[in-house]
């Protein structure tokens, strides 16, 4: 494609982000009014697993985003703000549950998070082997996103439930996928191509996942894990 197409799709995927920003802070709103409701759990059936990767995706983008050359504003601020906001969950996660695991998470998502910024205000010049390290980060991201939403899909199949899961973070998370694949194609399958299997991989999570509030509604199944799960005194347990 042309550098016409670069720049089209660019601003279209940045939109799209922004957008999905909305999704992310929606599931970050979800969570505080609950809280305000005095709900026992507050971040119930959210999986850690799932946000830790997604912090992980969104920072990963970030970082080859300023690690490629030339520089690409596409890619590296609306993550930024994206791994800002999921960060923000993570820390509403630690607040509800306080594991140890929680309190892992929370700290080493935040550990990188001042790593990745340190290394794009030092960072003047871009190797080689800069670009290898990123890239081989967001491939490794692709296979972590693909077991964290698969361990949000479980545990909503588990619990016939979607618990404090938020519908809009998924939908507006797709449609910025969607557009970063156009984007990954318009800068080139040969530079393109690991954000390429990162959106792919997520867009397909996000399907399921989006399937799954249609099935918690239908499903007799659903039901009988539900009731199943009430009758435990576990359908706002906390997941991992």
């Amino acid at each position: 494609m042309t550098m016409e197409h670069y720049f089209i799709f660019g601003l279209i995927n940045t939109f799209f982000v922004f957008i999905s920003l909305f999704g992310i802070f929606s599931q970050w709103q979800r969570i505080k009014h609950r809280q305000l409701k005095n709900e026992a759990h507050p971040c119930a059936l959210l999986s850690q697993n799932q946000f830790s990767v997604s912090f992980l995706a969104y920072l990963s983008f970030f970082v080859y985003g300023y690690s490629i050359s030339p520089f690409n504003h596409y890619l590296v601020w609306p993550r930024l703000i994206a791994a800002v906001i999921v960060l923000a969950i993570l820390y509403e996660i630690w607040r509800d549950r306080k594991s140890r695991l929680a309190t892992s998470c929370f700290i080493v998502a935040l550990i990188l998070l001042i790593m990745a910024n340190v290394g794009l205000l030092v960072g003047d010049s871009y190797t080689d082997e800069s670009k290898f390290i990123s890239t081989g980060l967001v491939l490794a991201v692709s296979l972590f996103l693909a077991q964290g939403y698969l361990h949000q899909i479980l545990v909503i199949i588990r619990a016939g439930s979607t618990g404090a899961v938020e519908l809009k973070m998924s939908q507006f998370i797709l449609m910025m996928d969607i557009s970063t694949i156009a984007f990954a194609f318009s800068m080139g399958i040969e530079l393109g191509w690991p954000l390429l299997t990162l959106a792919c991989t997520s867009a397909i999570t996000k399907l399921i996942i989006m399937y799954l509030f249609r099935w918690v509604r239908v499903s007799k199944k659903a039901q009988q894990r539900r009731l199943k799960m009430v009758a435990a005194g576990c359908l706002n347990h906390k997941t991992g």
